[in-house]
């Protein structure tokens, strides 16, 4: 099932080139995956990028249903947003994967991939593929945890989580494969609450376990009430105009937004290098 427009043909100038594939991934559920998910893909999309995005969490559909839930409100007030192409993908077999991703990335700049919140064999195989791969955390040693073990004295790192030592075997068949790296990045998510001590010996313990398994840190999304209030209508905080009135808060949430967008280091749309090239 889809839930938006066909995309504009891509100029035959152009040489077609593999859609870069952003796969959020997390063993655990409850970290705003799917909403940072879907606010990435929406920014893409506002940047002038031709965006596809495939949930293979079949069970909950979080992030296909968010779309649907935008496309409704388009046409339900008779206007045009910016967004994604979205399908959830059914199956386990990994070859059926691939082919639904070659499909639905034909002629995009990027496929953004929502995986389910546990241990899944198709969530793996995802991240074998990914050119960046996200991570969202809570700011809390429970989630932590996911990705390493902490002395519980000191909260230095003993060693690195059965997750983290995953990924990094993923990382290395990959650049023994293909010769490419996996760009991996720990989102901290809902950093609102968080008590300050407790926010610094995050941060430390993460500085350190980055080093050892390799991953980049960024800050994501804090805790806002207006996360789980746009769901229903499938709006993002940058559809402003469409919000009604936003108060302090939601414009430094859209900043937060923005700010993360900018730390994933993602590489220009093909669809916007192609528009400079003289005719």
């Amino acid at each position: 099932m889809t839930t938006d427009r066909k995309p504009a043909a891509v100029s035959a100038k152009v040489p077609q080139r593999r859609p870069h594939r952003i796969v959020f991934a997390n063993e655990k559920g409850g970290t705003g995956k799917s909403t940072t998910a879907v606010h990435v893909a929406v920014a893409l999309a506002y940047s002038g990028a031709k965006v596809a995005a495939l949930d293979i969490d079949a069970r909950q559909r979080t992030m296909h249903r968010y779309f649907e839930n935008r496309t409704e409100t388009e046409e339900r007030r008779a206007i045009s947003l910016p967004c994604a192409r979205c399908e959830v993908f059914p199956g386990k077999a990994a070859g059926e994967f691939d082919e639904a991703l070659e499909r639905l990335g034909e002629g995009m700049d990027f496929l953004v991939i929502d995986t389910p919140g546990r241990d899944d064999p198709l969530a793996r195989h995802a991240a074998v593929g990914a050119d960046t791969l996200v991570t969202p955390l809570n700011d809390s040693f429970v989630d932590f945890d996911l990705i390493g073990h902490v002395d519980p004295e000191t909260f230095k790192v003993r060693r690195l989580s059965f997750y983290a030592e995953l990924i990094w075997d993923t990382r290395k068949t990959r650049a023994l494969e293909r010769r490419q790296e996996i760009d991996w990045v720990v989102v901290r998510n809902r950093t609102g609450h968080t008590e300050a001590r407790n926010m610094q010996r995050i941060e430390r313990a993460l500085g350190e376990l980055s080093k050892r398994a390799g991953f980049r840190v960024a800050r994501g999304l804090s805790e806002r009430v207006i996360y789980r209030e746009l769901f229903p209508s499938g709006l993002t905080l940058l559809d402003k105009g469409h919000l009604g009135e936003l108060g302090t808060s939601h414009l430094v949430a859209r900043q937060e937004l923005r700010s993360l967008v900018a730390g994933l280091n993602l590489p220009e749309p093909a669809s916007k290098a192609a528009e400079l090239e003289p005719a």
